[in-house]
């Protein structure tokens, strides 16, 4: 789990972590500004589902667990304390992370459906 926390850390993962999260963001406001369109809701809440679960429960809850484990040695004693503390904290939100964003998928596929619907394509 070291060498991940490691690995993700690179320029494409920051790209497409924060670019959904921007992307998110752009149609949380669309979403706003046409409420009264069906999809609207859904692109409400497809956008604050990824945004709450994926970036808020990221840099909250994972980030400082995974900050802690780089602390560790993982050949020690307190490296295998440690990894079942961290086990026991970490599995929690990321399992609220997960069924958070594949609610905000259905909700940006409900969206689309809608918008389609909308457009005479369905």
């Amino acid at each position: 789990m070291q060498s991940i926390n490691v690995t993700i850390l690179n320029p494409v993962f920051f790209t497409v972590f924060f670019g959904t999260v921007a992307t998110s963001i752009v149609l949380a406001v669309a979403a706003i500004f046409k409420w009264g369109e069906p999809a609207s809701v859904y692109l409400l809440a497809g956008s604050l589902l990824y945004i709450l679960c994926s970036l808020l429960v990221t840099i909250f809850f994972n980030v400082p667990l995974n900050d802690g484990l780089m602390a560790l040695t993982p050949e020690s004693a307190e490296g295998a304390a440690g990894w079942t503390r961290y086990l026991a904290a970490w599995m929690p939100w990321n399992h609220l992370r997960t069924i958070g964003c594949l609610a905000a998928t259905a909700a940006f596929i409900l969206a689309l459906c809608h918008q389609m619907r909308g457009l005479g394509a369905g």
